[in-house]
C-alpha cells in the first residue's frame, strides 16, 4: 500500500471515529470503557478500538471544547477510582449535525466512515442518506464484479481456498447489496 493510501486511511478512520463517539454521546453521557465497547459495536469487530487511540481522540474533542467530561459519584470502578462520564457539548451537537449533514456530503462514497455514518442515519437528512446508500450499492456492484472474475481466474488455476474464499465473500456482499437495495427503495418511498 502506498504511503499516501496509508495516510488517506488513517484520517479517514479517525474522522469514523470522531462521528461514531459524538454518535454515541448524542444519545447521553457515556464512560471510557463503555464507550469503546460500544464503539466496537458500531464499527464492527475487525474495527476494534485500543484504549491508546480512544484517550487521544476525547481529548482532542475536550480540547476543542466539543465534549465535557465529569466524575460520575455513583460508580466506582475496581481501583475505587471514580469513573469520567463523557458528554457531547452544544457546540459537539453542532459539529455532529454537520457531520452527518450536507456540508460532509463528499464524504458519502467513503467506505471507512460507512459503518459509522449507517449507525447513526436518524441524524442524516434524507436526501443525503440515499446519495451514501446509492453510493454503496455502486461500489459493492463493483466489489462483486471484481470477487466474480477473481473467482474465475482463482479456477483456473485450481486454487480452491483462495476460490472459496472468494465465494464466501462474494455471498456476503450480494447480502449487503440485497439490503441497501431494500434500505434505498424504504428512501425513496419516504420521500
Amino acid at each position: 500500500m502506498r504511503y499516501y493510501d496509508t495516510i488517506y486511511r488513517m484520517r479517514k478512520r479517525g474522522e469514523a471515529l470522531e462521528l461514531t463517539i459524538l454518535g454515541l454521546l448524542a444519545n447521553g453521557p457515556i464512560h471510557g470503557y463503555e464507550m469503546r465497547k460500544r464503539i466496537i459495536s458500531v464499527l464492527g469487530p475487525y474495527r476494534a478500538i485500543a484504549f491508546s487511540v480512544l484517550y487521544p481522540q476525547l481529548h482532542r474533542l475536550l480540547q476543542e471544547g466539543k465534549i465535557e467530561e465529569k466524575l460520575d459519584s455513583k460508580t466506582r470502578s475496581r481501583s475505587a477510582r471514580k469513573k469520567i462520564v463523557y458528554n457531547i457539548t452544544p457546540k459537539g451537537r453542532r459539529w455532529f449535525t454537520e457531520l452527518t449533514g450536507e456540508s460532509f456530503e463528499s464524504q458519502r462514497d467513503d467506505d471507512e466512515t460507512f459503518e459509522a455514518r449507517i449507525a447513526f442515519f436518524g441524524h442524516t437528512p434524507k436526501t443525503i442518506r440515499l446519495r451514501i446508500l446509492e453510493g454503496r450499492i455502486r461500489r459493492m456492484n463493483e466489489k462483486a464484479k471484481l470477487l466474480r472474475e477473481d473467482i474465475e481466474l482463482n479456477a483456473k488455476y485450481k486454487d480452491k481456498y483462495t476460490t472459496e474464499w472468494r465465494r464466501h465473500t462474494l455471498e456476503i456482499t450480494e447480502q449487503e447489496i440485497s439490503w441497501l437495495e431494500k434500505m434505498a427503495t424504504l428512501e425513496r418511498k419516504n420521500k
